[in-house]
Order: C-alpha cells, then sequence, then structure tokens
C-alpha cells in the first residue's frame, strides 16, 4: 500500500497495517451479548482504508493515525485503528491495484453499492463477510436508523455485505453564488439559462476573475448539463421513444448543453484552463475571492463562507435555484441513497467489535463527538445546554470539516443540525435542504448490480459522476472549439462501436425482463 500515500507517510502507514493485519488473525469475537452500543473490553484494532476526498486536513497532515482526533475517537470507542489513506485523485486505479495485489485493509471504504467500478468485482469474488448476523447481533442501532433505501445499496444475492453512509435527502449539491457581487449587478437571483448567462456576463464586466468557476472533467462544473438533462453518466438513462438510452443521446440538448459551455469559453465567462483545474485549486480559487459562481456539495456553504471572510471580509455567499432548461427545471444528479460504504475483510476475526464500532457511531455520545469535539476544549455543557463556539480561521474550519465528515463514518451525511441548529444562518441553510433543493434535481434509470458490459471497456464507461473518457474528451475538444458540436452524433456512434451497442442491449434486456437478476431502479425525480 506504500505506493498510494506520500513517501513521508508511507512507512507508518505500512508498518500500522501490518500490524493490523496481525491483530486481526489473532484477536477474539466478543462473547457478550450485551446491547450493540456496549463497547468491547478488548481494543478494537483494525486497519482501515479512507479516501483522502480532498479534505485539506487530511491531505496536510504528516501522519493521520497520529491525528488527535483520531486518537480520541480510538479513546471513545476503545479502537486501534491504523488508517490506510487512499489519493482522492487516484482512488479508483489505487483501489483497483489494491485488488489486483491482494494488499486489502480490514475494512475498506468504497463508494455507495456492492458494484463500483473501484471495488473490481470484489463482492462477487467473495473478498468481503456477509454481515446480516452481525448486525441482529451487535448493529441494532444501524439498523434502526440507516434507512432501507441505503440497506438495498450494499445488498448482493439477499446479504448485506457493507455499512453504509447515507442521505436522507438525495439533492445535495447546489450553485453557490456571491451575493454580495450578484447584489451590484443589479439583475437579481437568475433562473433560466439565459438569465445565469447575463449575470455571469455582468460578473466579467465588473472585472471578476471566474464569473463561473469551472473544474477538470466538469467536476463539480455540470450544472448546465442539468438545465438540458443530460448529465453524461451511465447511471442517467431514460425511455427514449420504445428504446431504453443514456440521457446523453438526447442529441439536441446535449449540443445545447455543450454549447452553452463554449460560449461561457469563448466570452471568458469560465476560465480557459478549466479543463486542468483541480480539486484544491477549484477551491483556493474561490476562497481568494476570484470567483462569482460555482458548484458545490449545499452542506459545505457556511464553512466555505466563514473561510472566504478571511481574505474577502465582505464576501456573501448564498445558494440559489439551479439553472431551468426547456422544460422548467433543472438541478444536479441526485445522490446515491448510500454515498460511501464500509467493507469488511472476510479474514477478518474480530467481525464482531469492528461492528459495534460502526453501531457505536449512532449513539448520542457519538453525535455529540463529532459535532462539538471535546468537552472543555472545543465546547462547554452546563446543565445539558452546550455552548460551542464554530471555528472561523481556515485551519480550524478545516479541522472541523474533518471531524464531522471524513471521521463520521457513517451518519445521514446530508447535513449537521447540530451545529447549523445553533446559529440563525446555519437554521437558513437547512430551510434551503427542505425548500430549494428539495424540488431540484435531475435523477435516471439505474440498473442493480452495474451492467456487465460496462466493465468490457473502461473507455466507455463512466467513473463515479463523470463522463466516459471516450466521451468526455470530446465534449472538452468541443468547448475549447477544437471540434465542431454538431459532431455530437458522430461521437455517439464512437462510443457504440467501442461496445456502447452492449451497453444499450443489455439495458434493454433487463429493463424488459422480469427475471434478469437486475433491480431496475426507476427515477425519483
Amino acid at each position: 500500500m506504500k505506493k498510494w500515500i506520500p513517501t513521508t507517510m508511507a512507512v507508518v502507514l505500512l508498518a500500522g497495517v501490518m500490524a493490523a493485519c496481525s491483530n486481526s488473525k489473532s484477536a477474539e469475537q466478543p462473547t457478550s451479548s450485551a446491547a450493540a452500543s456496549t463497547k468491547p473490553a478488548e481494543k478494537t484494532k483494525f486497519s482501515i482504508s479512507l479516501r483522502t476526498l480532498a479534505f485539506g486536513h487530511v491531505e496536510k497532515s504528516p501522519d493521520i493515525n497520529q491525528d488527535k482526533w483520531v486518537k480520541k475517537l480510538e479513546e471513545l470507542t476503545n479502537s486501534d485503528m491504523n488508517i490506510v489513506l487512499v489519493p482522492h485523485k487516484e482512488y479508483e486505479q489505487k483501489m483497483i491495484q489494491m485488488f489486483a495485489t491482494n494488499d486489502i485493509p480490514d475494512v475498506v471504504q468504497a463508494n455507495g453499492g456492492v458494484n463500483g467500478k473501484e471495488l473490481a468485482g470484489s463482492v462477487k469474488a467473495g473478498v468481503f463477510m456477509p454481515l446480516d448476523d452481525l448486525l441482529k447481533k451487535y448493529g441494532q442501532n444501524l439498523l434502526k436508523k440507516v434507512p432501507k433505501e441505503a440497506w438495498d445499496k450494499v445488498t448482493y444475492q439477499g446479504k448485506i455485505f457493507a455499512i453504509p453512509e447515507y442521505l436522507s435527502n438525495p439533492s445535495r449539491r447546489a450553485i453557490f453564488v456571491r451575493k454580495d457581487l450578484l447584489d451590484k449587478t443589479g439583475l437579481g437571483v437568475p433562473k433560466t439559462v439565459d438569465e445565469y448567462m447575463n449575470v455571469l456576463r455582468k460578473f466579467k464586466e465588473m472585472g471578476v476573475e471566474n464569473p463561473y468557476m469551472g473544474r477538470e472533467n466538469f467536476k463539480y462544473a455540470d450544472s448546465f448539463f442539468g438545465a438540458y438533462d443530460v448529465f453524461p453518466y451511465l447511471s442517467m438513462f431514460e425511455k427514449q421513444g420504445d428504446q431504453v438510452l443514456p440521457k446523453f443521446y438526447d442529441t439536441e440538448n446535449m449540443m445545447k448543453a455543450l454549447q452553452t459551455y463554449k460560449t461561457m469559453f469563448d466570452e471568458g465567462l469560465i476560465n480557459k484552463e478549466f479543463a486542468t483545474i483541480n480539486a484544491t485549486v477549484f477551491k483556493n480559487t474561490i476562497l481568494a475571492g476570484k470567483a462569482g459562481m460555482w458548484s458545490m456539495n449545499a452542506n459545505e456553504m457556511l464553512q466555505w463562507e466563514t473561510q472566504l471572510k478571511t481574505t474577502v471580509p465582505t464576501g456573501d455567499i448564498e445558494i440559489i435555484p439551479a439553472p431551468t432548461g426547456p422544460d422548467g427545471k433543472g438541478g444536479h444528479y441526485l445522490y446515491g441513497a448510500a454515498p460511501r460504504a464500509y467493507f469488511i475483510n472476510k479474514n477478518v476475526k474480530n467481525a464482531a467489535q469492528i461492528v459495534q464500532f460502526f453501531d457505536w457511531m449512532m449513539s448520542p455520545e457519538a453525535e455529540k463527538f463529532f459535532t462539538f469535539g471535546i468537552a472543555g476544549d472545543t465546547y462547554t455543557e452546563t446543565n445539558g445546554k452546550i455552548d460551542y463556539k464554530a471555528p472561523t480561521d481556515t485551519a480550524g474550519v478545516d479541522e472541523e470539516r474533518y471531524r464531522q465528515s471524513f471521521l463520521w463514518l457513517v451518519q445521514d451525511t446530508t447535513y449537521n443540525k447540530g451545529t447549523l441548529g445553533l446559529t440563525e444562518e446555519g437554521k437558513k441553510l437547512m430551510n434551503i435542504f427542505d425548500t430549494t433543493l428539495k424540488n431540484e434535481g435531475r435523477d435516471g434509470i439505474e440498473f442493480e448490480p452495474r451492467l456487465d458490459s460496462l466493465a468490457k471497456n473502461p473507455d466507455i464507461s463512466p467513473i463515479s459522476d463523470q463522463a466516459p473518457p471516450v466521451l468526455l474528451s470530446h465534449m472538452v475538444k468541443m468547448v475549447y472549439g477544437k471540434e465542431p458540436i454538431s459532431d455530437w452524433p458522430k461521437v455517439l456512434e464512437e462510443w457504440k462501436s467501442k461496445g456502447g451497442n452492449d451497453v444499450i442491449k443489455e439495458a434493454n434486456d433487463k429493463f424488459n425482463s422480469k427475471d434478469s437478476g437486475t433491480t431496475v431502479i426507476m427515477p425519483r425525480k
């Protein structure tokens, strides 16, 4: 695993994994039939792989295993974790490498679902253990609080194979705008694509360096694909005539969406280098006050605003409805019910203790720790009333976000009710989730498990929330003016010739069959 992480961390983490593997073979399962929330008397030792998720506090840490919040989590749960970090930018490649070398930790974090590309068919191959019996005995809090939709995502052949993080509201991404700049335009809150373009043009006239902040592979920069309902992801099928086809087969609207981005590129409304802007540069540019509008997970709005104010004291961020297209609708793609999930290696001997570790995360003690931190350090409590002051410096905000979102492995990640409920700004954000975001978002027909034909050629298969490579390369060239947008039908022919025809056939066969062994998930919106 030393290839996954920076060289300075490799020796420490590799040694930790080796120790954890050794411990997992020798540790005994607890024999007590006590309630699931009871902490085991013996330390729960295990290794766990976690994606860095581009979290600043994580990626800057010299050794995450020595982090004070990890140490406190271990103290509260009587555990001894060895965290193996998987770089965010190389996540799928490093995960596939992990399974190829059989260098598998005791617990593996993966994207929600049992058939993700990053799992490389490992669930089907029997790498992980089914958890039904263990959950019944040691995971009652999990079974009570995690919704059925999330459990369904981690079920294979009738057995639960992972413990899922979950979302109560699948509409998670939103349009962020510098409200202080929007007010100066005098244009009001935009609704349609044309109104959005007018605001972006005004931002440019005002000297905003990046009216719309772009990012590589259109990731967190796909708002206008949503307006035209043509997200180029293969979890987004729809009925077109008598066939089930990917949404990017809607040639007319796909070309309109691409033309929108090309116009933005030609007029300087999006950074000329957007195709190479990574997550770190994306965030740093925004927090430096050099962007007018962008897309991001809505639950992070207040933290981003706090960080922005360290460089732009008058900066004000608000969430506005996403641009609407020809059908009067819009929004970003809807997340699955289980954004991430935790699989337990079949060779682990202390699986019961590990399930207890995750079960504890549903407890009031866990909620207080992850939300507010350590009593006497980050908050005080008098007669049951908590006094918590959210950090305002960049490092402090990064640390809070890390504790609340990265370390709290199993929770409802829609938003943190504990901290948001303490302020009027937080209550306003919760209301945005319950109103604005609840009423927008794009979804499509999905197949679970994933279509077999997608595995045959990686070039035609999407990577998470990014278009398949064969489509993406043409999309970028079209926006940059290197290829005519009118050639989109030719792009579809290329996609079909590389295996897309098999994808369409399999999708239609399984959509029309009642006995295919595949669950067809219909759009939620």
